[in-house]
């Protein structure tokens, strides 16, 4: 799982819950009086009880704030979300903790061949849009789920000055370097 914010954003890296769960857990700071928004994004290896109940512990400390988004692998493929059921114990259990949170499920195409497994929740209607499956990530073969947050969220402004390099003198550029004697300045230099 990778979780990409742009860097304009101001967020916090939390180190919220248990280690034998995969999550990663980012605030990312809202504008004046405005809330922050918590980001989760977990991994869930396929068949392990102990760390779902780990993890529903860790969801249950991050539940009660206003706005949180959740996206993972979380590894239920018999979860039909349509109809919210499940054939096995643990699909089911899952969608109890998801329904006791009060999250609802956002992406709506298969993530993994036929398999809905990418799964991004969110507890706030509004807070996210603009949900699209897309191709895949290098060698991954899971689907990358891009989506916006709507949110009002507070901006890093930059004291780094940027050059505007469209307005250079380019011709000016050259000249100034084809007058610097080069080889004698690197005569006797390694490439180190």
């Amino acid at each position: 799982m990778a979780l990409y914010i742009k860097d304009c954003f101001d967020v916090e890296e939390l180190g919220v819950g248990n280690v034998e769960v995969e999550c990663l857990w980012v605030r990312i700071r809202g504008k004046a009086c405005r809330g922050d928004i918590l980001v989760g994004v977990c991994y869930r290896l396929p068949n392990h009880d102990e760390e779902d109940e780990a993890f529903y512990e860790q969801l249950v400390d991050v539940e009660r704030l206003p706005a949180l988004d959740l996206l993972g692998d979380f590894n239920f493929p018999d979860v039909c979300w349509k109809y919210n059921a499940a054939q096995r114990k643990q699909s089911r259990r899952f969608l109890e903790c998801v329904e006791d949170s009060f999250l609802t499920q956002l992406v709506r195409e298969p993530t993994r061949g036929g398999a809905l497994l990418d799964l991004l929740f969110t507890n706030r209607e509004g807070l996210v849009g603009d949900v699209k499956v897309g191709d895949c990530l290098g060698q991954s073969n899971h689907e990358i789920v891009e989506f916006s947050i709507l949110g009002d969220v507070r901006r890093v402004t930059s004291k780094t000055a940027i050059l505007n390099f469209q307005r250079a003198d380019f011709d000016l550029f050259r000249m100034l370097v084809a007058r610097v004697p080069w080889e004698l300045l690197f005569k006797g230099e390694g490439v180190q």
